[in-house]
Order: structure tokens, then sequence, then C-alpha cells
């Protein structure tokens, strides 16, 4: 039985990326080689390196003034990198939004370099909801404002930027990156790492107003310098050549087959709507997790009325084919996670098996 990938990463790709990504692994028609073989330094790949950027651009509308880096570490490397830039040796503070799970991890990496102000704290409502635009108090001299646009474990997502847009504005759009348009040139940086909607684990996409690295600080580590990475065209080290490919085969999806992020953001609504149609027509036997003015469009959160009736679930849904749906450790539940290749179709298939979940202990009294 071949499964369905609600995981909350890696994500599901695209039916096409994968045929194609399995003819690159026997051997890239172009090059007569296996795709885990071909030399960082052929020209082929730096071809793959300016495409999949050229792609990027025309998606999101990327004026010049922003460079795009290819880099590795994942979204955790960046929550270093970017302090190290931003406000090492500086005289200020940077304000951080506490919103969840990962916006949580990059709070204690930024305080190795300097001081942080949390100008928001969402656990004392279990980060279940985000911040009200009264409830923030910006300062005009912060180095930076860093958020989470979509925290996947609580299945919370920013519908509205939040900010001033005179102070740098960071974010981590590692779960909704090519999900949704959005305005490139209100963001001074933005990384995501590929492993939700934009290909494999291995590479991320950091996005950075070029002017930025003006104010890089003497003494950064050659590997950790933004720097290093464009002077080189992200192929200053070994790259993941793999890792990048599959992100260019993405981009053309999301150009060729999809038609762009205007039509992807509809998809994607039209996938979340279905779910969360489930959970609020269910009485209560599916209980949602995000205040519904927060909810994400990429994961979908929900607990049943008893441990017992989730372990059910997960396991009836395992054996139905519908596979990562347990939510993440450290909050436990139900986690339903639709990328971008998340199809209707699969979401619908497990609508139908919600449905018939619930109206079965429903009628066994167990609810």
């Amino acid at each position: 039985m071949n499964h369905l990938n609600f995981s909350g990463g890696p994500g599901v790709l695209p039916a096409t990326v994968l045929a194609e990504t399995q003819q690159a692994i026997e051997c890239v028609p172009e090059v007569g080689l296996s795709i885990l073989g071909i030399s960082h330094r052929s020209d082929w790949f730096a071809g793959v390196v300016d495409e999949a950027e050229r792609n990027i651009r025309q998606l999101l509308q990327l004026p010049e003034s922003h460079a795009v880096l290819f880099l590795q570490g994942g979204a955790t490397l960046q929550f270093s990198m970017i302090p190290m830039l931003l406000l090492r040796h500086r005289r200020q503070t940077a304000d951080y939004l506490r919103t969840g799970y990962w916006s949580a991890k990059a709070i204690p990496e930024a305080r190795l370099e300097g001081d942080v102000r949390v100008l928001w704290d969402g656990e004392p409502w279990g980060f279940r909801r985000l911040p009200r635009p009264d409830e923030l108090a910006y300062s005009d001299t912060a180095a930076y404002l860093h958020y989470v646009s979509n925290e996947t474990v609580e299945g919370i997502q920013f519908h509205a930027i939040p900010g001033l847009d005179r102070v740098t504005r960071v974010c981590d759009m590692s779960s909704d990156f090519l999900s949704r348009p959005f305005d490139p040139e209100r963001f001074d940086l933005i990384y995501a790492h590929a492993q939700k909607n934009i290909g494999p684990a291995g590479v991320t996409v950091v996005i950075l107003r070029r002017d930025l690295l003006h104010r890089a600080p003497d003494g950064l580590p050659t590997l950790l310098d933004y720097r290093t990475h464009l002077n080189a065209h992200s192929i200053y080290n070994t790259p993941p050549v793999f890792a990048i490919y599959v992100v260019l085969l993405v981009t053309r999806w999301l150009l060729n087959d999809i038609g762009g992020l205007d039509r992807m953001d509809a998809i994607n609504r039209q996938k979340a709507a279905s779910l969360y149609e489930v959970i609020d027509d269910s009485d209560g036997f599916y209980d949602g997790w995000a205040a519904r003015e927060d909810r994400s469009l990429m994961n979908v959160v929900f607990r049943l009325p008893t441990a017992d009736l989730e372990a059910a679930f997960l396991h009836q849904a395992t054996d139905q084919g519908f596979s990562g749906l347990k939510g993440h450790r450290s909050l436990g539940g139900i986690r339903a996670s639709i990328y971008n290749a998340m199809t209707p179709e699969a979401v619908d298939s497990l609508c139908r098996f919600m449905w018939e979940f619930a109206d079965a202990n429903h009628s066994t009294g167990e609810f």
C-alpha cells in the first residue's frame, strides 16, 4: 500500500517531481550521470543553481535588491547566523515573537550574540493564538524583528505581516514558503529549509536584502558569513547537489503545472477549509487547537476527546494508508500537514475517514 504523507516534515513531493527525481537518480539525460554523482563544480550544476534562483525570483516577483542563497544547516543554523550578522557587537536589542515551538528555539541562539527582548510570548495561552496588533509595542530602535510565519507544531499562522517597515524584518518561512504570495520587499531576510514545501532536507533557501551585508561585523567564520556564499553563488563548499536539483524541479512545477503562487494559495485554502469544516461540524468530537482567526493553512492540529480515541484514530488511519498524523511530541494530539504537494483528493480522503471515525464512535457511545 502506498501511504499518503501527512507528516509535519519531510513533506510530500509532487508526483511529477518524484518521477523526474527517480529518473535523475538513474541518469540525468543531458549529463549521462546520476544526479548523486555530478560534480558541484560542473557547468551543468551552476545552471541548476541559476535556474532555481530565477524561478524563485519569478514566483515572488523578487527585486534585484534581494539576493537568493542556497545554504546548509537547516533553519536551525539560521537561528545563529542571523544574530551573528545583525546583533553581534551592537548596542541594540533584537525583538522576537515567541509564538510556538520553533520561534522559541531561535531565542537562546540569538541571546548568545546580544540583547534580546521577547516582544510577545504565547505560552500563557498555550500557543493557541497569535498576538493582536494592540498587544505589540514595537521599538523603532530594535536591531531587527524576528518571527515565524507558520508554527508547524501548534498549527498557527500569521495572515498579516507584523512589525514596522522601518525596522529590519526577519522571518522564518520554513513551513509556508512558496505556499502563497507575499510582498518580498517588506522583508529584509527570509529563510526556509526545504523539507516542507520546496524539496527534500539538506538545503535552506535564504533571501536577504543585499545592503544588510554592510552591517556584517568583523571576525565572522568564513562559512557563517553570508558574503562568502553570495560571492560564490552558493557553491563555496560542496553544496547538497541533489536537494538543490529537486528544489529546481519543484519551482518548475509551481510555475508550469500549478501556474504560480496565487493558484497555489487557492488550492491550499481549499484543502484547509475542507479539514476545518470536518472539525467545526463534528459537534466537539474533533477539537481544533488554534484560534480560528490564526489557523494554519499548512498544519491542521486537533485533539480527540480521549487518549484512547486518539490512539485508535491513529491506528485505523495508518491501516487505511494515512501516514504521519501523530502530533508533535511536544504537544500530542493529531496533526495533518497539507503542504503544497498534498493533493485535494488526498485531503478529501482524509476528511471521509474522519467523518467515518467520528460517526462510528458517536454511535457506539464512546463519545
